[in-house]
């Protein structure tokens, strides 16, 4: 059985591509981070070396091998591996050694059990541009009982090179209602952070499993979203001195400026009478409240702001300078506003 949630079109393809023996060398899986790109990897290979038909039984020996990181003839490739646990905070990139030593060498060697080796490249845009070059001489004589899945949020920064010998997949966000039925597996789970969780989630069945098992997110986003109510009603020098805290890097600041963005959205969902749609539901009192505070236009102008300093990120500008300009665009109140004035329906 396939565990790969929300993708039915892709698997749908896969195992008619196995059943005919027309398998690609090379597939690049694109989407999301958490989205089950890893999931969809490993269930092909569970696939191709089962022996079941082209579909994954989950329960032989070979596919729990598989899941657990113990079978032979599937290696996984990341940033970390090869490193000391300690020094993993300074793994940035994977190297032509990893993909020599790793893939290059021993992909001429026969499966030692399998019918297949499968190489699971994971954030293959994190390859520097000699081990991407390194890779390219295997894709474009791969050999017969080699399979090379590449996966990657990124894409762009794969060489075209690499991208053009792929067959290309694109995994799209999985619908709330497979999230929440996926979770509802889980015993003892209330049914109101079922559904929160899957909305928080974006279509991320992966993150919303790993923020159910892990209380650590949802306890960083009520208190980075505290921070953010009262920044609100705060005077210019108050926004300026909150910059110091803001975390150096990138990856957080975007994260930090995406969740902004998710609440600006839930705001301007209210304005528009459209509660049901809103992510943040167990924060709908203070959505309330700063829907009552700002106009439409207020909020359309700082999600734009919020946007464009998310392309600005992706161009390596100053952090400190980006926050500057956002503490100045967003809106200021003298006061926050009581949601229960009008809680049925806001002002526009």
């Amino acid at each position: 059985m396939w565990q790969t949630a929300g993708q039915d079109r892709i698997i749908e393809f896969l195992r008619d591509s196995i059943s005919r023996r027309s398998l690609a060398h090379a597939y690049l899986l694109v989407g999301p981070p958490h989205v089950g790109k890893m999931t969809l990897a490993l269930d092909l290979a569970s696939a191709l070396n089962c022996g079941e038909g082209g579909i994954p039984c989950g329960a032989c020996r070979v596919c729990q091998r598989i899941q657990q990181g113990k079978y032979p003839d599937v290696i996984v490739i990341d940033k970390y591996v090869g490193r000391d646990p300690k020094d993993r905070r300074k793994a940035t990139e994977i190297g032509i050694d990893t993909i020599r030593e790793l893939l290059q060498r021993s992909s001429n060697l026969p499966p030692y059990e399998g019918n297949y080796k499968v190489y699971i490249i994971d954030d293959a845009d994190l390859m520097s541009a000699e081990a991407s070059n390194c890779l390219l001489k295997t894709l474009e004589e791969p050999p017969r009982h080699v399979i090379i899945l590449l996966l990657t949020s990124q894409e762009t920064a794969l060489l075209p090179t690499v991208i053009s010998r792929c067959q290309r997949f694109e995994l799209k966000p999985v619908a709330f209602a497979e999230i929440e039925n996926r979770l509802s597996k889980f015993d003892g789970l209330n049914p109101d952070k079922i559904k929160l969780l899957s909305r928080l989630s974006g279509g991320c069945l992966g993150w919303a499993i790993s923020a159910l098992q892990d209380d650590s997110y949802l306890q960083s986003r009520d208190q980075r979203l505290s921070e953010f109510f009262g920044l609100l009603t705060r005077s210019w020098s108050d926004r300026l001195l909150y910059i110091q805290q803001i975390p150096s890097d990138r990856h957080s600041v975007e994260e930090l400026i995406k969740l902004w963005l998710s609440w600006c959205r839930d705001v301007m969902l209210l304005k528009y009478n459209c509660e049901e749609d809103v992510t943040n539901l167990d924060k709908l009192n203070e959505i309330r409240s700063w829907a009552n505070m700002l106009t439409i236009l207020e909020i359309k102008d700082f999600i734009n702001s919020l946007n464009k300093m998310l392309v600005n990120l992706s161009y390596n500008a100053n952090l400190h300078l980006l926050f500057e300009v956002i503490m100045l665009d967003m809106p200021k109140k003298e006061k926050k506003a009581d949601y229960s004035i009008n809680a049925a329906g806001v002002n526009n």
